[in-house]
């Protein structure tokens, strides 16, 4: 594995800094969504159990060096004590006396790292004075390891150092998905537009067995082929870029499917007067007609398709999921791979904020193998980039 967990370090009488993502949306002081926080409440409750006491490092928005009142840690406070069970100490010019003088199973929590300019320049002044408030380094910080800051990478060189259960959780649930999978793993790419996602594509075609694309993206691999697609969202200046891709996957034994249906609209609103219309090379829609969706066809050989698969990796919806109907593909896919999920036939991992978003809207976010909530850190994993943050903690 390459790193430490929290059962590997003697964590007893032991300030445990602890780099978490607590960023959660706040509404007139409120936390209106407590996940993010809910989540790291087994770690904290781990460390404490093994006699340590956890001190919280964490950013908050983009303050930008400066301290920004309404980007304060503070107001976390009361949802941080609802979701460890505990009070929670707030600090705002931390010290080791004072975290010294705290009881030994305090839970202490840090103000906002980036109030200081010295955090995103990973400034080795700062890295060290954190240093001095802890005896061990803790990264429960997935969806920040992708960044090399003073709290997430500069820190846990100079101190011991073990991942979190969060960030244990995610790194072997990505080691399993892409790292060493069972075979044949696949991907559903979809989103709005390839040119976000060209790194990804290129690095997934070496390594899996079957790509599908799906939403705008789609439309510019068609387009590509000679489709002529109307309005719809597509690329025009990626078209060579998207035949490459198709040659490398081809070269590599890479299947890829794009949608050979979709559901065609003149206007982008929900119950939008529609019709599914054939896709392929050959295809000529009017000048206002728009492929808003993957057809039936679409979705019904995709979920053939993960019957054939032991992996499949998950990020960005088949079409405009948020209007329906157009969320119909996205849905009926995401609930063959959570039936497959459920009998134990397939391992699903899937990330990247609309992906959850689309999946709560299928109702099955429960039933995948594991969901990522690290937006940039998950897309830079399956690009195939080292994140700074998981170097920093292999041993």
């Amino acid at each position: 594995m390459g790193w430490n967990t929290l059962d590997d370090i003697d964590l007893k009488n032991k300030r445990v800094l602890t780099r978490v993502d607590i960023n959660v949306p706040v509404e007139d002081g409120q936390v209106t969504d407590a996940t993010r926080i809910e989540r790291i409440a087994p770690t904290i409750a781990d460390i404490r159990a093994k006699g340590g006491s956890p001190v919280l490092l964490a950013h908050f928005g983009r303050p930008k060096g400066q301290y920004v009142p309404e980007m304060s840690l503070k107001p976390l406070v009361p949802a941080l004590e609802d979701a460890f069970g505990c009070s929670v100490v707030f600090v705002e010019r931390p010290s080791r006396d004072f975290i010294d003088a705290q009881a030994s199973d305090a839970v202490i929590m840090v103000e906002n790292t980036r109030f200081s300019s010295m955090e995103e320049a990973n400034d080795p002044q700062m890295a060290q004075f954190l240093a001095t408030l802890g005896d061990v380094f803790c990264n429960d910080a997935f969806s920040a390891a992708h960044r090399a800051h003073a709290s997430t990478t500069g820190v846990a060189h100079l101190l011991p150092n073990c991942a979190g259960r969060l960030m244990q959780a995610e790194l072997q649930a990505l080691e399993a998905a892409l790292s060493a999978p069972k075979r044949p793993v696949g991907a559903v790419v979809g989103g709005a537009k390839v040119s976000t996602k060209l790194d990804l594509l290129e690095n997934l075609v070496k390594k899996i067995d079957v790509l599908v694309i799906g939403g705008g993206m789609a439309n510019t691999f068609l387009a590509a082929q000679g489709a002529d697609l109307g309005a719809s969202l597509q690329e025009a200046d990626l078209h060579s870029t998207a035949r490459d891709i198709m040659a490398a996957a081809a070269d590599a034994g890479c299947t890829v499917i794009l949608p050979v249906d979709g559901r065609v609209a003149r206007e982008f609103a929900a119950h939008a007067a529609h019709e599914v219309v054939t896709l392929n090379a050959d295809t000529s829609l009017e000048a206002d007609q728009m492929v808003l969706d993957a057809g039936d066809a679409s979705a019904a050989q995709i979920a053939q398709t993960f019957g054939t698969l032991k992996t499949l990796i998950w990020n960005g919806p088949l079409g405009a999921f948020e209007i329906p109907p157009f969320d119909t593909a996205t849905v009926a896919a995401a609930r063959a791979a959570a039936d497959l999920t459920n009998s134990g036939d397939l391992v699903t991992v899937a990330g990247g904020g609309d992906t959850v978003a689309a999946l709560n809207q299928a109702g099955v976010a429960e039933s995948f193998t594991y969901i990522s909530t690290a937006g940039g850190a998950f897309l830079e994993w399956m690009e195939g980039k080292e994140l700074p943050g998981v170097a920093a903690l292999m041993q």
